[in-house]
């Protein structure tokens, strides 16, 4: 069964509900804003967000209501210190209480490897010596090496509901390319029961290259033609990150009321990507 090419509001509206474990990946750059923005405007709830190292994405979820918990490691805006939002929600359950499973970089490369592989657990030499066990006693345990007898970390597979990516291309087929840093990515791909990709081109064939892999058509449920769906971030060979952007959203998350206006005014304002794009000034 091959990707159906669907407008973005249709693929997150046909395989996001409330209540479901979600990842929206991607590490540095390709991560999936625009994605992200359309499941706040269509205003799911109860979602369990799993990333690696999520950034301002994740944060706008969080302040909007979108999450009940977080798997992630390590949460910041790059370069520039706290996800406020993030904060917010944890110490003082604003706009309101999130469940918080934090890992290791490690550790979640491991989860989802397991994820992927089809087994309940990973293990890693890791987590020893750390306050990460006494946080998540429910997520992080030890195992007895059956041949050497040596102790290790064990941790549960990452099995989302969906995963979502952002990518340079697909083709008319449904095969989707990344390329650049990857992260994650195809192992959160492969780990999900559904995937969902948006793309900045939909090309006849595939511009592979160094670095990069394919995700087959046959294990993506829908495709999205979303040029610029990684802005903020970048998209390698189409477009740079927006540094000022994330300079700039360290003020506006630090209060709540600037917040709640600046995504009324430019996500829950704007109908698609495209306006958004627009209403923040990175296209004419």
């Amino acid at each position: 069964m091959s990707a159906q090419f669907l407008p973005l509001r249709d693929a997150m509206a046909r395989h996001v509900r409330d209540g479901m474990t979600v990842a929206l990946e991607g590490f540095t750059h390709l991560i999936p804003f625009a994605a992200g923005h359309e499941l706040i405007r269509q205003q799911r709830r109860g979602l369990t967000l799993v990333r690696m190292t999520p950034d301002l994405i994740y944060d706008q979820m969080i302040g909007m209501g979108c999450a009940a918990g977080i798997t992630f490691s390590w949460g910041g805006n790059p370069g520039v210190g706290s996800l406020h939002r993030l904060r917010d929600a944890i110490e003082h359950a604003w706009p309101h209480a999130i469940a918080v499973d934090e890992h290791s970089h490690a550790g979640m490369a491991v989860r989802y490897s397991a994820g992927a592989s089809g087994l309940p657990f990973g293990v890693l030499k890791g987590y020893a010596g750390t306050d990460l066990p006494a946080a998540n006693p429910t997520t992080i345990a030890t195992v007895t090496c059956p041949f050497t007898g040596e102790e290790l970390t064990a941790v549960p597979a990452i099995r989302p509901d969906v995963t979502i990516l952002h990518a340079q291309q697909a083709d008319r087929e449904g095969n989707v390319l990344l390329r650049g840093i990857v992260g994650a990515s195809r192992e959160a791909a492969m780990a999900a029961a559904t995937v969902v990709v948006t793309v900045e081109e939909v090309v006849e064939e595939l511009d592979a290259a160094m670095n990069s892999f394919v995700i087959p058509g046959w294990q993506v449920a829908a495709i999205s033609e979303v040029p610029g769906g990684a802005y903020p971030s970048y998209a390698l060979g189409y477009y740079e990150r927006d540094n000022a952007f994330y300079l700039a959203w360290d003020a506006i998350a630090r209060d709540r009321d600037a917040f709640r206006a600046w995504m009324t005014r430019h996500v829950t304002g704007t109908a698609d990507h495209a306006a958004f794009l627009r209403s923040v000034g990175a296209v004419a």
